[in-house]
Order: C-alpha cells, then sequence, then structure tokens
C-alpha cells in the first residue's frame, strides 16, 4: 500500500515557480525552488526554438558518445509520452504499421506504472501492481515493434482532473527534465502525445504528460533548459514535429477513410491518418486485430474484456492525429496513411530533402480584422545546402500578402527568413479559425507548413475563467501555442434555483485603449443584472473585470445530464468595440440542489425509520458514464438529513444482477463492482478533490461463500483508506437483498471527519452508483445524481446541499495526503535490462558510465544465483532474477563502495535447471544510475 505524505495543493498560476536547473533527489521527487521561473525558461521559446531546430540536425556535431546512441539501439523516430502503462494503447495499429512497412522504430515514455490504478486480476496494489502494469504495457507495445519504454518512476496518484495537481504531486521540473532528457539521449523526429488542452473530462494525468511533451518539443533544442544534462554528455535536440493522439471531429471508416480526409470540428485543425485495418504480414492477421491482442495484455485494468474491433473492413476506422506543431515541410494529410510523418521522418515524393525546415512566427494568435501582421518565414537547410530557395505565404479569401519571395542559396545547415505583411480582411467575422500556409522551393522542390491563427474583436469578453482553466490559457500564452485554447470551453455552474456573483472579464485585444460594451445572453429560466454594461477604458493589451448577478428563475428546469447538452444552458456573452462586434459562446452548468431537513436519533442500521429522513429525496438514477440501464437494470434513491455534529446518508440501490464480491481485504477501486460513493465538499470551492470527503463503499463482500458485511473507504480525496483509519468516526450498514433485487446503505458522516469546516448554505455533494453485472471485476454504468462525464473527479459540478439552521465553520483545511510511493526503474529487471542495452538512464536519471556497473562470473549455486559485481563508485545495489514475467530471486538495497563484491541472489520462485533466467543489476547513486545484465 502507497504510505500517504502531505502535499501543498498549490495552485500553479505563479507557475513560474519551478527552477529547471534546480537540484533535485531523484528519489524524493522534492524540487528546490529557485528564482529560475517557467515563466521566465518559456519566454523566447519559439525564437530559440527555430535555431535550435536547425542545430539539431547537425549529427557530425555530436560526441562519440551521443554518435553511438543515434547510430544504435535508441534512435527513435517516434516517441509517444503519455502518463499511465496503457495511454498509448489506441495508438498501437499505427505505430505498428509504421514499423512494419516503413521501418520506423518508436518508443513510449510513460511518466508512471500505474501503481494508483484498479487490478482486476489480483490484490496487488502500489509499487507492486506498477511492475505488474509496466510487463504488460511492454507486451502490449511489443506486438507493434516497440522496444524501448521509459518509465520515470512519478507515482501514480488517485483519479483527478487537475493538471495542476498532478504537476505538484509529480515533482513539476523534475519530471519535465526527465523527460528531457530522454528525448535528446533517443532524438526522435516526431512525438506523439495525449491532449495536452483543459477540455472538460479531460484526465488530468494525461493532461499534465501532454502538457510535459509540448514543452519538452518547444524546449529541448534550448541550450539554456536543464544544461545539467550537457555535463551527461547530451545535447540540445529539437524534435521535428509534435502530435496528438486522437482528434476532434468526423470521418468515414474503411480503406478509403484517409483518403476521403477527416471533417475537423475546428477549421485550422490539421488532422491525419492510419487505418486500422492494413493487413500485417508479420503477425498474419489484420492491424486492428493485433492492437485488441495488445489491447487485452493490459489485463489488471480488465481491458481482456474489451469486445474485438469489427471484421468487417467497411466497419474498421483510421486511428487520427492532430497536429499540434511542426518545424517541418507537411504532407497533405490524404496522401498515405504514413502521412503524419512525412517530412519529418520520412521524406515527401517530390518534396524538399528530408531535413529541411520550414516554419512560420506571426508573433500573435488573434487577430483583428483590417489589422497588418508581420509574418515571418524562415527556411532551415539540411546537410547541404538549398539551392535558389523562394517562399510564398497563402492567406485566406480576402486577406491580402505580397507576392513569393526570393531568399537565394540557405547553406547546409543554416537558416534564411522572408518577412511578409499580411492584411486581414476588414470584413473578417471575429471567431474563426484559419490557417495560413507557407510554401517553400528549391530547384523544383517545395514544402509547405501551416500557421493557426483565430480572427477575434478589438475587445472580447465573457465570464471569468475557473482558475484552473486560467492558468492553462496563462501557458498556452507563454508557449505561443494558443491553438491548444480552442476546444477548451469556459463554464461555470449554478445550483438549481440560485443565484450566484460571477466576473465578467473584458479583455483588449487591440494597441489602443478601448471602451466596450458588453451583452450577455441567456436562455429562458435565467436572468442576469446587468444583462448590458459599459466598460471603459480598456487598457491596450490589458483587461478590466466586472460583476453580474446570474439567477436560475425556473428550479424546474432539469439538471445535469437529465438536461439537454449534458445539462449545459448556453451563455453568449458580446462585446462591442470601435465598431466590431464580438461574442463569445460560454455556457453554465446546471447543478441539482436539495434542501435537507434536519432530523434528531438516526441509527445507523441500514433501515429508514419512521421520521429520521424526514425531507425529499433524490433520484440517483441519471447515467453519466457505460451502458444504457434500464430503472431495474440500476437506479437509486438517496435521502440526506442531519443534526449539529453529522450528516447523515441512506441510499436505496435497484439492481437485477450481483457483481462480483470482493473479498473485505480488497476494499479499494469500488468502480470494478457494485459500489456507491458519497462525496462532500465542504465549502463548495474545491478545484480539485485533493480537499474533499469521499466515501466509497462495497455493500457486501465475500466471506465463507456468502455475502458478507459492507466496507468503506476513503478514495481519490484529502486522505485515502481504509475508513477505520482515515475518518474513525464514520459509521456504514447495508443490507443486500436475497434475493438480490439490489441493496441499502446508510451512514453517518461527521462533521468532524471532513476536511474543512462547512457552509451550511452550500455544500457540495453528489452520490454515484457503479454497476457491474458481471463476475470479470470490470463496470458496465455508472449512475447518480449530478452526473456529466468525469463528475467524481470534478467538485465544480457536484450538486449543492443546504443545511439551514447551522452555524458557518471557520475554514481550517486540512493538508491533502496523497501517496507518495511509486514503483522505480532501479527495482524494475525489465527497466533494467532495457537500460543495460540502451545506455539510458533509469527512470530518465542521469546516466553513469558504461563501466559504472558491470556482472561477471555470474553461476547458479544450491540456493540461486552468485555473481561479482564491479562498481566504479559507491552507492546501492540491487540484483534481481527475471524469469522473463516475474521475480523470481532479489537482492534489495545492497550497499556498496567503489570496487567488486561477489553477492548471491537466493531463489523465491519455482525455476527449474532449464528454464532461461537473467541477472538484472542496478546502481543508483548521487549523480545517477547505472545498469547491467547477464544470462543466467
Amino acid at each position: 500500500m502507497s504510505h500517504p505524505a502531505p502535499v501543498h495543493d498549490s495552485s500553479r498560476s505563479d507557475a513560474s515557480r519551478i527552477d529547471p536547473a534546480a537540484p533535485t533527489d531523484p528519489r524524493s521527487g522534492d524540487v528546490r525552488r529557485g528564482p529560475f521561473s517557467r515563466r521566465r525558461l518559456l519566454q523566447g521559446t519559439a525564437a530559440l526554438g527555430l535555431a535550435a531546430g536547425a542545430t539539431a540536425l547537425d549529427l557530425t556535431s555530436l560526441t562519440p558518445e551521443e554518435r553511438a546512441l543515434a547510430d544504435g539501439t535508441v534512435d527513435l523516430d517516434i516517441l509517444y509520452i503519455g502518463a499511465h502503462p496503457d495511454d498509448e494503447a489506441w495508438t498501437l495499429a499505427a505505430l505498428g504499421q509504421w514499423n512494419e512497412f516503413a521501418g520506423q522504430r518508436a518508443g513510449v515514455i510513460t511518466v508512471t506504472r500505474g501503481e494508483g490504478g484498479g487490478n482486476a486480476v489480483g490484490l496487488e496494489e502500489g509499487p507492486a501492481l506498477g511492475l505488474i502494469r509496466e510487463t504488460e504495457e511492454r507486451t502490449a507495445v511489443g506486438y507493434a515493434g516497440i522496444e524501448h519504454v521509459f518509465n520515470l518512476d512519478a507515482v501514480d496518484f488517485f483519479y483527478t482532473l487537475s493538471a495542476p495537481l498532478t504537476y505538484d504531486v509529480w515533482g513539476g521540473a523534475e519530471v519535465l527534465s526527465r523527460i528531457i532528457r530522454v528525448v535528446r539521449a533517443t532524438r526522435p523526429d516526431v512525438i506523439v502525445t495525449m491532449n495536452p488542452s483543459a477540455v472538460e473530462g479531460n484526465h488530468g494525468n494525461h493532461q499534465q504528460a501532454a502538457m510535459f511533451a509540448v514543452e519538452a518539443y518547444l524546449l529541448a533544442g534550448r541550450e539554456d533548459v536543464f544544461p545539467e544534462h550537457f555535463d551527461e554528455g547530451l545535447r540540445p535536440f529539437s524534435p521535428r514535429r509534435i502530435l496528438r493522439s486522437g482528434s476532434n471531429g468526423t470521418s468515414s471508416t474503411g480503406p478509403d477513410a484517409v483518403a476521403e480526409g477527416y471533417e475537423p470540428e475546428v477549421a485550422s485543425d490539421v488532422v491525419f491518418g492510419a487505418w486500422n485495418g492494413t493487413p500485417s504480414e508479420r503477425h498474419g492477421k489484420r492491424w486492428s486485430a493485433v492492437r485488441d491482442d495488445a489491447v487485452h495484455s493490459y489485463r489488471t485494468q480488465g481491458w481482456f474484456a474489451n469486445p474485438p474491433s469489427p471484421t468487417d473492413p467497411a466497419q474498421i476506422p483510421a486511428t487520427w492525429f492532430t497536429l499540434l506543431a511542426s518545424r517541418t515541410p507537411l504532407a497533405d494529410p490524404t496522401s498515405s496513411d504514413t502521412a503524419a510523418l512525412a517530412g519529418a521522418s520520412l521524406p515527401i515524393d517530390g518534396g524538399l530533402p528530408l531535413g529541411t525546415t520550414v516554419e512560420i512566427d506571426a508573433g500573435r494568435f488573434a487577430v483583428l480584422p483590417g489589422q497588418d501582421l508581420e509574418v515571418t518565414v524562415t527556411v532551415g537547410s539540411p546537410g547541404r545546402a538549398l539551392p535558389g530557395a523562394a517562399v510564398e505565404l497563402e492567406v485566406p479569401q480576402g486577406w491580402s500578402v505580397g507576392g513569393a519571395q526570393e531568399i537565394g542559396t540557405v547553406p547546409a545547415k543554416q537558416q534564411r527568413a522572408a518577412t511578409f505583411t499580411v492584411t486581414v480582411a476588414e470584413d473578417a467575422a471575429p471567431g474563426e479559425h484559419v490557417l495560413l500556409r507557407a510554401r517553400a522551393t528549391s530547384r523544383g522542390a517545395s514544402g509547405q507548413n501551416v500557421l493557426p491563427l483565430r480572427t477575434a474583436g478589438p475587445v472580447e469578453a465573457g465570464l471569468a475563467e475557473r482558475p484552473e482553466i486560467a492558468e492553462f490559457l496563462a501557458w498556452t500564452e507563454e508557449l505561443g501555442m494558443q491553438r491548444l485554447d480552442t476546444l477548451v470551453p469556459t463554464r461555470r455552474a449554478i445550483g438549481s434555483g440560485r443565484a450566484e456573483t460571477l466576473e465578467v472579464v473584458a479583455r483588449n485585444l487591440s494597441e489602443a485603449e478601448q471602451d466596450a460594451e458588453v451583452v450577455l445572453d441567456l436562455p429562458e429560466g435565467f436572468a442576469v443584472d446587468p444583462a448590458q454594461l459599459l466598460v471603459e477604458a480598456i487598457p491596450a493589451g490589458g483587461e478590466s473585470t466586472v460583476e453580474v448577478r446570474i439567477e436560475n428563475t425556473d428550479a424546474s428546469l432539469p439538471t445535469a445530464n437529465r438536461a439537454p447538452d449534458g445539462g449545459v444552458y448556453p451563455v453568449t456573452v458580446t462585446a462591442t468595440a470601435a465598431g466590431v462586434t464580438a461574442p463569445r459562446s460560454q455556457g453554465l452548468h446546471l447543478v441539482p440542489r436539495l434542501v435537507a431537513t434536519r432530523t434528531e436519533g438516526v441509527e445507523i442500521d441500514a433501515a429508514r425509520g419512521t421520521g429520521e429522513y424526514p425531507g425529499d429525496s433524490i433520484d440517483i438514477g441519471t447515467l453519466w458514464e457505460g451502458e444504457e440501464v434500464t430503472p431495474e437494470d440500476a437506479s437509486g434513491t438517496t435521502w440526506v438529513t442531519y443534526d449539529d455534529e453529522n450528516l447523515y446518508v441512506f441510499v436505496k440501490v435497484v439492481d437485477d444482477t450481483l457483481g462480483a464480491l470482493l473479498p473485505p481485504e480488497d476494499n479499494k477501486q469500488r468502480f470494478r463492482t457494485d459500489s456507491i460513493e458519497i462525496m462532500v465538499d465542504p465549502r463548495a470551492t474545491s478545484e480539485n478533490t485533493a480537499s474533499t470527503f469521499i466515501l466509497g463503499a462495497l455493500p457486501g463482500t465475500a466471506v465463507d461463500g456468502g455475502i458478507g458485511g459492507p466496507v468503506a473507504g476513503r478514495d481519490h480525496d484529502n486522505r485515502q483508506g481504509p475508513i477505520d483509519e482515515t475518518a474513525p468516526g464514520v459509521r456504514i450498514d447495508a443490507i443486500v437483498s436475497d434475493p438480490y433485487e439490489g441493496y441499502v446503505f446508510e451512514t453517518r458522516i461527521p462533521f468532524a471527519e471532513l476536511p474543512d469546516g462547512i457552509v451550511p448554505e452550500h455544500l457540495g455533494f453528489n452520490v454515484v452508483v457503479y454497476d457491474s453485472d458481471t463476475q470479470d471485476k470490470t463496470g458496465q454504468s455508472r449512475i447518480g445524481w449530478s452526473t456529466f462525464p468525469g463528475v467524481q473527479a470534478d467538485p465544480y459540478r457536484w450538486g449543492l446541499l443546504e443545511l439551514p439552521g447551522l452555524t458557518e465553520s471557520p475554514s481550517d483545511p486540512a493538508e491533502p495526503q496523497i501517496p507518495d510511493t511509486a514503483a522505480r526503474s532501479v527495482q524494475s529487471p525489465a527497466s533494467i535490462i532495457q537500460a543495460a542495452e540502451d545506455g539510458t538512464g533509469l527512470g530518465g536519471a542521469p546516466a553513469l558510465s558504461a563501466q559504472a556497473l558491470r556482472l561477471d562470473k555470474v553461476s547458479r549455486t544450491a540456493d540461486g544465483v552468485s555473481a561479482r559485481v564491479r562498481t566504479r563508485e559507491a552507492g546501492t545495489v540491487r540484483l534481481y532474477l527475471w524469469g522473463g514475467g516475474e521475480i523470481v530471486g532479489a537482492l534489495d538495497a545492497q550497499e556498496v563502495g567503489a570496487g567488486k563484491e561477489t553477492l548471491e541472489v537466493l531463489l523465491t520462485g519455482d525455476v527449474s535447471e532449464d528454464d532461461g533466467l537473467r541477472l538484472a543489476a542496478s546502481l543508483e547513486t548521487e549523480g545517477g544510475t547505472a545498469a547491467a545484465d547477464a544470462a543466467v
């Protein structure tokens, strides 16, 4: 079990507090804060990135060690960067066929080993589960020809939608340093990652891993970023392209899906595809079926139960990738299944030489009607000159730009730039997403790249973003990557029948002070005061803030998933300035509300006695994820009451099929079977669940072949673990019906057990039910009261609970406790064996010299294996006997000095004389890590 450690739930809005060059303890993840800020790190990224892109192509300047790496086993074409050991799963059909048919070598960075996830096949958790999940991942990616998996040893904690919380728990710049170190060591042309945008429902770990990937793409080529890497023999390296796995929009299926093209939701998105149905000669089946085999390898996650892909070729989809940025020319996305790589790791037919860079910079993302815009196109040559080069810029219809410009010969490994003055159309409508397209030519060959822009009004206004969203938008602005904002909605929550005071922010995007008329348009059933306002003297490039009061005047309107559009009611905020009107579409989440009725003398006995719960009930039967349900299949009702010291909750669930009964000791990850969660946000102000209370309960357990009593614990909240350890004042009881028709559950939650004092006028509150109709420890449906995708990790969209007559408690927040025990690469035989072969540092840490650790005289003994271990410096040695799928002997954490020592590893597993074993050894010192392995 992971041991909890306090973590400050601080915002990154001054994010700028992490020093990427600060010394760290790689074992603790502690980052010493320094004056070198993230903001300072990111300033100038675009310009420095251009220069670094050309430098990175100069292979002749590599050190002998680097040349050996680049020519050897870790010279990668593609590097996937994810958070958990299954995040790459849905890209494996594409990565596999690129490997089989185009010789592309891919590797995977996995920031954590997923030790905080579920386990559908055993009781292992924490680091032990992490090592199992690493083995599953290596098996799965092996189907795609991937041999290099770099686990970075960050802790996998509970499910969250918060990237800022993830950043803090992972250690911020320390993880970014490790990612950039792997990028510099493996030199991939293309990075593939997850969605870095703060869209609703995006897993916070996924988002933060992708944000790190974007930073690595932009910063790995800079000499001022983590300069300590260069003392390790590494050099700056700029990948040529970064793609997001997945897309937003529509497409067809079948063999012609890629050729027919993708219709993106955002007009400026460029989307590439690779059809999953391509037959694999290597595997003797279609790549869609090979991907199924890979996906089924993630057994601990219950993915062995996933249905197979369609067998009808016309129904097989493509894997889609959205372009985030590219330093090199792009191919037509409809031209082939390898177009995503063309111009970066593969040549373009008739295109400029591979390694040529073509980059566009406008200095801003939002452009105004009639505005003149300076656009610079920079062309960099690869290992040979580009003679007679010319550049032209294509702009949207109605815009104007000068003709092609000759830039002459671009000498080998140098750059030449052309600057264009672009005039935006006077009648350009604000809010449109457009592309500028630069085309470079040289002796009949050509290459093009694109720059996404958004048209805007001089002033744009809208409801103020929640803090985590505002922080993300500030991050994209610092990076010059506002293109990542396009699908991030402004959504605020309001309780049914309640009023809230919200800020409206008016931003001046022009170069002159502006007055703006702002109008808010809300749907029927909502009122705003004032609905129209004049915001005066907004400074150039600045913003002004005003307050409005928004009220839900019709409490009969449906809330949450019971309403159209998932409970989102549209809000339009229109700003008019300098004769230009700019509307922005936003929305309100209407969440349910309960005014509880007080009572005294509730007995926790799983029976709703007369007078115990006198108030109204709430319906907890609305689907929010998973398979559709009928009321007979899964539905429920909840009653809530209170006294001066306690909250009481009674839950009745109707269910037609009993899911797998888990033993009492398997009281965790309750979404695997029938269970409930009761969520309380004491002040209804939490941005993430680290400051909330979440009670998870199994109504019945497996005891002596029958149904035993309930168990409960806290999960993905302020403090996790069994309820008698984490909130000993809580009481529970439950009854599972026989014959089975569902269950009832009752609990008393003392206010003193909550992580902060309560505000009785509005507590965040929710009840959700997980329904399983199988025995394979997988859930099928999720229902609840306030229901949105991912709502269990999104407190701002929980319902509101009012407790009339109670006095507000002073705020005294408890420090969040987050699991801090991660599976580590120095303790992973698979990672050690890989590092011994490719020379990279374990866990993304610095790699010691190849002679730092050696094994010789390895032989079987009566009880195990003996080996002479040679070390060049003092440190911690760990030895593991690896049977290919499990550890069958270990000597953990042996302190040694420089020199040689004979060590013995005792066999603890069942191994025959003929079984092939490997002895894996790691050395960990203050300066880094080393790995060695030998056949036994």
